[in-house]
C-alpha cells in the first residue's frame, strides 16, 4: 500500500499546497472531517500557500495596535533585578 507524504516547508514545517485551489479544498475537507476553520495565506520564505488556524483579519488588527513589532521574549528563568 503506498502513503502519500506531502512536502513541507522548511521555515514553518507546514504542509505546502502549490496553488490557492488545493489549499482552499484541504481547508474545506478539514472543516467538514474535523469541524475546524482554517485559513489560508502564502508563505513568504517558500512561495507555496499554508493553512492556518488564526484569523488574518484578526491577527492584522492585533499588529496594528502593537505598532506591528513583534513581542520580545525573555530567556527562560531570566527575572528582572528588584530595586
Amino acid at each position: 500500500m503506498h502513503y502519500f507524504t506531502p512536502r513541507r516547508c522548511e521555515s514553518s514545517n507546514k504542509i505546502m499546497y502549490h496553488d490557492k485551489v488545493q489549499a482552499l479544498r484541504a481547508a474545506e475537507d478539514s472543516r467538514i472531517e474535523r469541524g475546524t476553520e482554517l485559513w489560508v495565506y502564502r508563505c513568504e520564505f517558500c512561495g507555496c500557500w499554508h493553512l492556518t488556524h488564526r484569523d488574518p483579519q484578526l491577527h492584522l488588527q492585533t499588529q496594528s495596535f502593537r505598532g506591528g513589532r513583534k513581542p520580545t521574549s525573555r530567556k527562560k528563568g531570566y527575572k528582572p533585578r528588584q530595586r
